[in-house]
């Protein structure tokens, strides 16, 4: 069985769960700016909550293609208030924290997160894993070449997924060194892949389960859906339904989006598919 240990409550991630999206920056790709009262985050969790989500994931720091860097003091004042009204609003949220740095982490812990999804792996702030494991929580690694601000500059790889299969192998080793049991992966789509690259990692992502950790998968309305088909974020459901089926298939343990009720819907498809 894979399952992870939230907050004492061990999740079964071999029937895949949902991690609802929450942005409170102004800049992120999709949904930036739309979540900066409290009645809002407020509607929006209770949202995601009633149509499935198992996880809310809280970031403070975009990390779209080319964004704009922020200083460390400036996410953990949009990122604390926002901690503080979702434990007092939802005691038992499973709150994962999305973001590289491990003063953050540790803040949002500390505050009542449950998991900490890092962009960087551990690459950005060298004292993330020592962080990890003195907090013991679950932990997203994800594969990004570079950095956001020039990720997608030109990204090389010799084989994209031979090459991330051998980071991985290398970061879930170094953790396992450090004590650290609860370790999920996630390959990065969009981050530093071409669009070639992105559709690779979705069809090979069945041979992701060789490194015998969770997977999450993060294609929500993501360039590498909406471009293809010439349409925009706003009109890219469909197609986001479409590839996390096709990730579900491959072994998805976590999906990470904005639309929940979609997503719960394709894990039920897929589902009574693997039944017969």
């Amino acid at each position: 069985m894979k399952s992870i240990n939230c907050n004492g409550t061990l999740i079964n991630l071999d029937t895949p769960k949902i991690m609802g999206i929450l942005n409170s920056t102004p800049d992120s790709f999709f949904d930036g700016g739309k979540y900066n009262s409290e009645a809002s985050i407020i509607n929006h969790v209770e949202k995601m909550l009633s149509e499935g989500a198992t996880f809310v994931d809280v970031g403070a720091y975009s990390s779209r293609p080319g964004a704009k860097h922020i200083s460390e003091e400036e996410e953990l004042a949009r990122i604390s208030p926002i901690m503080k009204l979702l434990v007092k609003e939802f005691p038992n949220l499973l709150i994962s924290v999305d973001t590289f740095r491990s003063k953050i982490a540790n803040h949002c812990i500390q505050e009542g997160a449950c998991m900490v999804n890092d962009i960087s792996a551990g690459n950005i702030d060298a004292a993330m894993f020592a962080t990890i494991a003195k907090l013991q929580v679950p932990y997203v690694i994800m594969h990004m070449q570079g950095t956001p601000q020039n990720m997608q500059l030109k990204p090389t790889y010799n084989d994209v997924v031979k090459d991330v299969l051998f980071y991985f192998s290398k970061k879930i080793e170094e953790l396992r060194t450090l004590g650290i049991n609860d370790i999920i992966a996630d390959v990065g789509f969009g981050f530093g892949k071409t669009l070639e690259q992105n559709y690779k990692l979705l069809k090979h992502l069945n041979l992701f389960e060789n490194i015998d950790i969770p997977m999450l998968v993060g294609l929500s309305r993501k360039s590498m859906l909406f471009k293809p088909l010439e349409i925009s974020q706003n009109n890219a459901l469909n197609a986001t339904t479409s590839a996390n089926t096709i990730a579900l298939l491959n072994g998805a343990n976590i999906l990470r989006v904005h639309d929940v009720k979609e997503a719960t819907e394709a894990i039920k498809i897929v589902e009574l598919l693997n039944k017969n």
